[in-house]
């Protein structure tokens, strides 16, 4: 009978310690997994975040070839502007400084993007001398024209074909601007119309 209560006790403290190392492995287990989640659900964010990085404005400076500099622009290289036009979010009432000011034809577009986004309609400004239809034309084009974009300041923007929606002849201003919602620093913005500014 002794025999029989020891041996039982031993089987009930071996229970008792496997059950005691099982526990820590699946509470390990279980943070593993949530580690995982946590990893997953980080990078989903960052792919988003990647996603909307692919939708914002390029910040490469380069000048079309043959845009020529304003003679007298009403604003000058490092004059500060308040911004009067909501091309991208937290444009509108930004202050910005100018980078560069051209005179030139500005156009209106729109034109389905070549990476699947939706159709961007009456987009601002392209200008003629990033439009080969357009480069050696006395007048402007004509609004309904067919052309190709030589442009690349937006995401899928380069190469495709888009009908001109505008024309309008003036100066064009290239500009650097923190945005009024908070976000990164915009770098050699292309392009703004004098008329879509006003001094600080």
């Amino acid at each position: 009978m002794n025999k029989k209560r020891i041996i039982s006790g031993v089987i009930t403290i071996s229970s008792l310690a496997l059950l005691a190392a099982c526990s820590p492995q699946e509470d390990e287990n279980q943070s593993s997994s949530e580690s995982s989640s946590g990893y997953q659900m980080m990078n989903e964010s960052e792919d988003m975040y990647n996603d909307m990085d692919d939708m914002m404005h390029d910040d490469e400076g380069e000048i079309p070839e043959g845009l020529q500099a304003a003679e007298n622009p009403t604003y000058s290289v490092g004059d500060r502007v308040t911004i009067q036009t909501n091309h991208m979010e937290g444009m509108e009432g930004a202050t910005g400084t100018v980078v560069g000011a051209f005179d030139t034809v500005a156009y209106e577009v729109t034109y389905e993007p070549t990476n699947g986004d939706s159709i961007v309609e009456n987009h601002k400004w392209v200008l003629k001398e990033e439009i080969p239809e357009a480069r050696n034309q006395e007048e402007p084009l004509s609004e309904g024209t067919e052309v190709t974009l030589e442009a690349s300041h937006m995401e899928g923007m380069e190469g495709v074909t888009a009908t001109i929606d505008s024309a309008e002849e003036t100066t064009v201003y290239m500009l650097d601007f923190q945005p009024t919602d908070g976000g990164e620093m915009v770098e050699n913005h292309k392009w703004v119309t004098e008329d879509e500014l006003s001094p600080e």
